[in-house]
């Protein structure tokens, strides 16, 4: 239950004054007390088949729970085995979760073998909000006020079987947990996600309120696996990341590059439509220009190390002027406030729109690094508006429309937005209250006029303003994060940023930040998911494939294809020596939306035949209508799988 706004167990007293709200297991905070609790039972299973194992933490994360364990030996599937069948006995014994509140010395007295537990210790009263609130790290031990133990008994001896440093709450008691939970898989982890620290090992599980859940569940993992872009850009020869290049930096194979650079292009027009320029900046900078963006300070572990130059050296080999250090940039903002700086500007020169696909560095760990969605090396569809503060909500609400309008023509349509405001905490923040409740009274006027679903989220913007983050569904129900509207006045106050305004006087502008993509990178990415390669006929890389009968009839349609060339049409004619059923099978494999089919009829009749990728197909038809409607299908930016997307 929620007592007072803060989630509670159900055996804490409530008193009259109090105001308490139940928490349904099918909830956001539900879910997350069960798999948080789900987590405790694999830790107590763990200790019991390897009693020398060492507990790190076990928080609740998304669709699902980890936790993290010191031994002497990895894990294995078998040990997995092993811990589901203790697991399932210690869900069987309906053991009660019991709090209790302790002083830090007890705390080292009782959890003294326990070395990542007294490490947490000393954090108790770090920033955090709790089970379900999106801190998946230490705070679920001792985030709060007080330090707490949770006691595991057993409900027919009263003894304690396990115990566990956490925060809370958990469910009543292990039957709770019921059978719709499951281990996952076993992966390795720094403590507290550090490369300087120990490498632990971790075990990811699920949990569900139902076995009809869990199963679900486990049918859209399977569906993720068979849709990961990792695995379809090899099969559709679309990019990859050499060895001889290093982790987390991808090449672009042609067929991929021609999707990204439809991509890239479609935004391009677009955004020249909307009022952007586009600009170009390098991709290193002299470390002066990252000190004044403060990058370097609260960004560095992110940032690749510096590249020593210019240091130059007389004939004896004396240094005659010292070197500096330049680094690959992490973000593009600084180097858009750098342009916005070159002249004096005016209120008539406002808003101005700079855009960039400008791809920006970051010094990810190894083992964060994931396909083209957690990269080295990405480009950003960086987008920054700089803009007098009564533009800003006129601006913001462009900006969204905007990007909502361009996620529709990529075939996205389901979104959601979040507001990140601050909370009551004012030593978190800088700037005015007038500013903040400025700025995001403007982008809740402008999340509200989406008429889209809206979650105010306090306490999550940036230190300097608010923002919003819209969210989209795939085609797997998958919810992905993408673009973002970051209110800024803070790089324009440490760049001393001015315009003059209409009074004459000089003024600071206030800067907004957008990605629509988030990167080039993520978005193929999610959107090479979503269609599940079969991407959408002005997309694909083949648009359309000829595909002769016998080999007399290739000259009959390559001319059919030189044709749709002409119109811009990407086409392939298929002239091996394969059989046509095979090429038909190679085709619909390789996912190609337009096959054209010829044979002598065809010829005779200047026809053309059309197969589609699920198997249906349409005869006969003329030279002149098959065009007209590809291009159509090309135009409408339309999904073609069956003759009825094109024959309807």
């Amino acid at each position: 239950m929620r007592v007072n706004g803060e989630l509670k167990d159900l055996a804490t007293t409530v008193t009259d004054t109090d105001v308490a709200e139940p928490v349904t297991i099918e909830s956001p905070d539900g879910l997350a007390i069960l798999r948080h609790s789900t987590a405790h039972v694999l830790a107590q299973a763990v200790q019991k088949v390897n009693p020398d194992a060492k507990l790190g933490i076990g928080p609740p994360v998304t669709d699902g729970f980890y936790y993290d364990f010191d031994v002497a030996e990895p894990f294995t599937p078998e040990d997995l085995k092993a811990l589901d069948k203790e697991m399932a006995r210690i869900i069987r014994a309906g053991q009660r979760f019991m709090r209790r509140v302790v002083t830090d010395d007890e705390a080292r007295a009782e959890l003294a073998e326990e070395p990542y537990k007294l490490e947490l210790i000393g954090l108790k009263g770090a920033a955090g909000h709790g089970v379900g609130s999106g801190d998946d790290h230490e705070t679920v031990e001792v985030g709060g006020s007080e330090l707490t133990i949770y006691d595991n008994v057993d409900p027919k001896t009263g003894d304690v079987a396990w115990r566990d440093l956490c925060r809370g709450p958990h469910l009543p008691n292990t039957r709770m947990i019921g059978n719709g939970w499951a281990l996952t898989r076993i992966a390795a982890a720094y403590w507290r996600g550090s490369e300087k620290n120990p490498q632990l090992q971790r075990i990811y599980g699920t949990a569900w309120p139902t076995k009809d859940e869990l199963r679900e569940y486990q049918h859209r993992l399977e569906e993720a696996a068979r849709r990961d872009h990792r695995k379809l850009g090899r099969e559709l020869d679309l990019f990859s990341f050499p060895e001889e290049i290093g982790s987390g930096l991808s090449v672009w194979h042609p067929r991929g590059g021609v999707v990204r650079m439809e991509m890239e292009q479609h935004a391009r027009r677009r955004h020249i439509a909307d009022g952007y320029t586009y600009v170009y900046t390098p991709h290193i900078s002299k470390e002066d220009l990252f000190l004044q963006s403060n990058h370097l300070v609260t960004y560095k572990e992110g940032m690749f190390p510096p590249i020593r130059m210019d240091e130059e050296r007389d004939a004896e080999g004396n240094v005659t002027k010292p070197g500096q250090d330049y680094y690959l940039k992490p973000m593009n903002c600084p180097m858009h406030i750098l342009i916005y700086k070159e002249r004096a500007r005016s209120y008539r020169d406002l808003p101005m729109r700079l855009a960039e696909n400008g791809t920006v560095y970051r010094n990810e760990l190894s083992g964060a690094l994931h396909g083209l969605t957690r990269v080295r090396g990405f480009t950003q569809d960086d987008s920054h508006l700089f803009v007098t503060p009564d533009q800003l909500e006129e601006e913001a609400t462009k900006v969204i429309e905007f990007v909502i309008s361009m996620l529709r023509d990529f075939g996205l349509d389901d979104f959601e937005l979040e507001l990140s405001m601050r909370d009551d905490e004012k030593d978190k923040w800088i700037g005015s209250d007038e500013f903040w409740e400025y700025s995001t009274n403007a982008l809740r006027n402008v999340a509200r006029s989406s008429g889209l679903k809206l979650t105010e989220m306090p306490g999550e913007a940036a230190f300097y303003g608010p923002k919003i983050d819209l969210k989209t569904k795939d085609a797997i129900g998958r919810t992905w994060q993408l673009s973002t509207v970051q209110v800024d006045p803070n790089l324009p106050e440490r760049f001393e940023l001015e315009f003059t305004d209409r009074d004459g006087q000089k003024k600071r502008p206030i800067m907004i930040h957008r990605a629509l993509f988030g990167s080039i990178e993520r978005f193929f990415a999610i959107l090479l998911e979503h269609y599940a390669g079969a991407f959408p006929v002005w997309l694909a890389p083949v648009q359309v494939v000829g595909i002769p009968v016998a080999d007399e009839y290739a000259p009959y349609l390559g001319g059919i294809l030189t044709q749709l060339q002409g119109s811009g049409v990407r086409t392939e004619l298929d002239t091996s020596d394969d059989r046509m059923q095979k090429k038909i099978r190679t085709h619909t494999t390789q996912k190609v939306p337009i096959q054209l089919i010829a044979g002598e009829s065809d010829r005779t009749a200047e026809t053309v035949s059309f197969r589609f990728r699920d198997g249906t197909q349409e005869n006969g038809v003329s030279i002149a209508e098959a065009e007209r409607r590809i291009l159509e299908a090309i135009a409408d930016r339309r999904q073609v799988t069956t003759r009825d997307d094109l024959f309807s």
